[in-house]
């Protein structure tokens, strides 16, 4: 009976130990993660490269917009501008949609706003046409918030004409010398005169038009840097071509 027993005993003591050595064979073990374990962080994996390629894209485009916004921030006008005939104003109110308005500067020099009706705009730069509007509307609106910014610039303009790249009218929205005027023309074709640039300019008093003669040489190589004068609006340029110098009679 004892010895039966015994039997008994050593074959179950050793059917665990051959369980346990089955058991470590078959559980697949990866740097102490479970197969649950790995595939969330397969799965967190994968979101995380979606989330980054989906800022990436979203990068792309925010830049390839930041192209046209330094394109149009490049064509504002300077603070001193000032406003002339044909120019088209934002006009904004805070607060007050109705009296916020798009206008265009009449041929007289004026906008019609409501309330203030008409105010003059040329001559003025559009801080101090502001503050004027600020003030006359005081007696009707209270504390009002007054904004003015330039939407075009059609009244102060250039014209090259002759042996430029790109003849034609230009705007004239800042401080612009003559050869910067040349440049936003597409600078000289090779058959140009650049010696004998003239210019043209009206002025208020008689004649009315004033003729200036500017060469190119003088200004680069000979220290001529009076004849970069800065261009007024209106002013037009002509350049040239070398045939025409040569043969003045044709």
């Amino acid at each position: 009976m004892k010895c039966t027993l015994c039997t008994v005993a050593l074959v179950f003591s050793l059917g665990l130990n051959v369980g346990d050595g089955v058991c470590e064979t078959r559980i697949p073990m990866a740097s102490g993660k479970s197969t649950s374990e790995q595939g969330a962080i397969s799965a967190s994996t994968n979101q995380g490269e979606k989330v980054a390629a989906q800022m990436s894209k979203e990068l792309s485009k925010e830049l390839a917009g930041a192209v046209p916004l330094v394109e149009k921030l490049s064509n504002a006008v300077s603070n001193e501008y000032v406003i002339g005939a044909e120019d088209v104003l934002d006009i904004t109110v805070w607060r007050n949609p109705d009296l916020s308005k798009q206008l265009q500067v009449r041929p007289d020099g004026r906008i019609s706003m409501p309330i203030i009706r008409d105010i003059v705009a040329v001559g003025k730069t559009p801080t101090q046409l502001a503050d004027e509007m600020t003030v006359k509307l005081k007696e009707y609106v209270q504390n009002p918030v007054v904004a003015v910014s330039l939407n075009q610039v059609n009244s102060s303009n250039i014209f090259l004409l002759g042996e430029v790249a790109n003849p034609g009218k230009y705007p004239l929205k800042s401080k612009t010398t003559l050869l910067q005027g040349i440049t936003i023309a597409g600078g000289f074709k090779e058959t140009a005169a650049r010696n004998q640039i003239v210019i043209f300019r009206f002025i208020e008093t008689a004649p009315g038009m004033k003729r200036f003669t500017a060469s190119y040489d003088d200004i680069v190589l000979r220290s001529g840097i009076s004849d970069n004068f800065e261009l007024k609006p209106g002013d037009t340029l002509v350049v040239p071509s070398e045939s025409m110098v040569v043969f003045p009679g044709r």
